[in-house]
């Protein structure tokens, strides 16, 4: 099965480190003209020079806390350049802690960062994805949207938010070549996994080896997934491959996942 996906235009948010990143250089190694988004520009550009020379890549300064001065960004980006194809919304999940003890300016934060920065983004490039009777949106959830996962109340409260948005999304846009879907990583080796492992192993009074072999031992597979794992199910549902794949909630978890 070949994904080429030269001549595609991606903007992928969160790029600079973890999944993002991974995501990113997979879409560039299959042809894709690559646009980071994320705040730090440095992070950026090091991640720009990550990325395959074969296609034409660029990146986006823009915070997911300012919703304002993110739509100025990608709207003046867009009266420059084309339009994309391929739209792989991602951004840090909340921090952990019990829904019971959570304020409402986390929830209020978490929304803007996760929900509302996905539905802007959404409605700026679904009109150049009509034109052209392709698009994909992939939206980078959790688990937690299937099972909550416990001790992230904030965080499976958002997700749960953000897995309905999309499949109403799909419905709707499914008519113009467009597909929403939603791509659940299990525990993955990235900065967010070791700031949960530190704080089970607080919270279990053990150490931190002993928690990551605790959540290691509660998936099938023995073991975290890398970045590039998930950046794998991202770029083929990014594929002409994946056309007639439309509203699903994909877990790339090992197996963790217990319910259907």
């Amino acid at each position: 099965m070949k994904l080429n996906l030269k001549n595609k235009n991606a903007l992928v948010c969160g790029s600079t480190q973890g999944i993002g990143q991974a995501i990113a250089i997979s879409l560039a190694d299959e042809g894709a003209n690559v646009t980071l988004l994320a705040r730090n520009e440095e992070s950026l550009q090091r991640v720009q020079t990550l990325l395959s020379p074969i296609g034409e890549h660029n990146y986006i300064v823009a915070d997911f806390n300012d919703l304002e001065t993110l739509q100025v960004q990608v709207t003046n980006y867009l009266e420059q350049k084309n339009n994309f194809h391929i739209l792989v919304n991602n951004t840090g999940g909340p921090p952990a802690g019990s829904v019971s003890q959570a304020k409402p300016e986390e929830f209020k934060a978490a929304f803007t960062q996760h929900l509302l920065c996905n539905h802007l983004l959404t409605q700026l490039l679904v009109p150049g994805m009509k034109e052209v009777a392709f698009g994909r949106i992939i939206n980078i959830i959790s688990t937690s949207v299937k099972q909550p996962i416990e001790g992230l109340g904030v965080s499976n409260t958002i997700r749960g938010a953000v897995a309905n948005w999309s499949k109403t999304l799909a419905s709707e846009l499914g008519q113009f070549g467009i597909t929403v879907n939603n791509v659940l990583p299990g525990a993955t080796a990235t900065e967010r996994l070791t700031a949960i492992i530190k704080s089970k192993a607080a919270k279990l009074s053990i150490s931190e080896s002993a928690a990551s072999e605790l959540m290691q031992n509660a998936v099938p597979a023995k073991r975290f997934a890398s970045p590039d794992e998930i950046a794998n199910a991202v770029t083929f549902l990014a594929s002409e491959a994946a056309s007639y794949i439309n509203g699903v909630n994909l877990p790339v978890d090992g197996g963790r996942t217990k319910s259907l």
